[in-house]
């Protein structure tokens, strides 16, 4: 595996936003977004890279908390490179700000953003703070720092933002989607058992996160759940579809049984992800269209790390494995053609200060990225006690 270059900001512990948003600039240009955070002072920014490396700007400092680790801000390029969105504010009050990079002006938003879509706007997303309410991030279900409370089920759910003008619609709730669900007397039953345990108004933690695009913004994917949760409720894990308008909506996938990082195929009609099919003990590598028909295993890959097919070989896929490998898969031949390993973990976790939460300075998901043209792949990795980015040559298979 021929590692290009490793990008990093002297002295800040840096990480790109996630492996369903390529962090390149969509003109060619060589750019590149990151968030990078000072740990003495837990305080992070955005920074624009240069093909060459350097910091061509940087923005946005905030306070990181534990989301910070896993996703940096959800920094994203608009389609023409003229804006970055990105979030701002808090888990408890978040907001999104646009900035156009050529003036600095800025709008900001009170909402949640996980990445803009590749359209640009309007940006859409569920609620990131109602993943870490019930436990996401912390271990811990705390309810009391949900942006809005689990039982109001017709006040959260697919948030739509606009700039021009500003504006904030719920075009999804999550009310809606239970009543539209095929299952869904099987899940009020749960919530009214659940409801009488916990002697609250519902039972079930459910809510919309994890909105992915496919690559031409036609249609998104929707996780439905009570995600993480940490309290005793059964795992409810279901992934929706529409169209960009939110007609058309599809259940793709039931994960009751197992599975897990569900994204878009390449050619914008398929999901593939990991999934475990009954009488299975693993979690492997699946495939199946936006609308729930032809699921099937693609290849013997598991470990439930983050594949992505690539979008120039839909034969090639990259993943990694929670013990810091990278692997690159030939899903014809069903085999590893490369493998590497990159620390994933703190060079020296145990002389640091305990944290609480499960999202920390002491380790990074990797989130593998393909180039938007697929010739290389970027993800993080650690350099002693900070983390990087590493961009590595997409290999030929064998």
């Amino acid at each position: 595996m021929n590692v290009i270059r490793r990008i990093s900001v002297p002295g800040r512990w840096c990480i790109h936003s996630y492996y369903t948003l390529p962090p390149y600039a969509p003109d060619g240009s060589g750019r590149l977004l990151l968030s990078g955070v000072d740990l003495s002072t837990k305080r992070g920014k955005i920074y624009v890279i240069g093909a060459d490396g350097s910091v061509e700007d940087e923005f946005g400092e905030n306070s990181v908390e534990s989301n910070f680790y896993h996703t940096g801000f959800w920094q994203t390029w608009s389609p023409d490179c003229r804006y970055v969105y990105f979030q701002s504010g808090s888990l408890t009050e978040p907001e999104i700000t646009r900035r156009e990079l050529a003036t600095g002006h800025e709008i900001t938003l009170s909402g949640d953003a996980e990445g803009a879509p590749p359209h640009g706007e309007p940006v859409v997303s569920g609620l990131l703070g109602m993943l870490y309410a019930a436990g996401y991030g912390y271990g811990v279900y705390n309810p009391a720092i949900a942006p809005v409370p689990f039982e109001d089920r017709t006040r959260h759910g697919v948030f739509e933002y606009t700039f021009d003008p500003a504006g904030e619609h719920l075009r999804l709730s999550v009310q809606q989607i239970l009543d539209a669900h095929p299952d869904r007397e099987k899940l009020l039953a749960e919530d009214r058992r659940l409801a009488k345990v916990y002697g609250t108004p519902t039972g079930l933690s459910l809510m919309c996160y994890c909105i992915r695009w496919n690559r031409d913004g036609s249609r998104m994917m929707i996780h439905f759940g009570n995600h993480c949760v940490a309290r005793k409720e059964p795992k409810v894990l279901y992934i929706f579809t529409c169209k960009r308008d939110f007609s058309d909506l599809k259940l793709a996938l039931n994960l009751e049984n197992g599975g897990v990082h569900w994204s878009w195929h390449p050619d914008c009609e398929h999901l593939v992800g990991y999934a475990r099919q009954p009488g299975e003990d693993q979690t492997y590598f699946c495939m199946v269209r936006y609308d729930g028909t032809g699921f099937r295993r693609v290849c013997d890959a598991f470990g439930g790390g983050h594949p992505s097919v690539a979008p120039h070989d839909y034969s090639l896929m990259v993943t990694d494995m929670p013990d810091g490998k990278i692997e690159f898969w030939d899903l014809d031949k069903n085999k590893i053609t490369d493998c590497r390993f990159f620390p994933n973990m703190q060079a020296s976790p145990f002389e640091k200060p305990r944290y609480g939460s499960l999202r920390n300075q002491t380790r990074v998901c990797h989130h593998p990225v393909f180039s938007q043209d697929g010739s290389r792949v970027l993800f993080n990795a650690f350099d002693g006690d900070l983390s990087e980015l590493v961009e590595v040559e997409t290999p030929g298979r064998i």
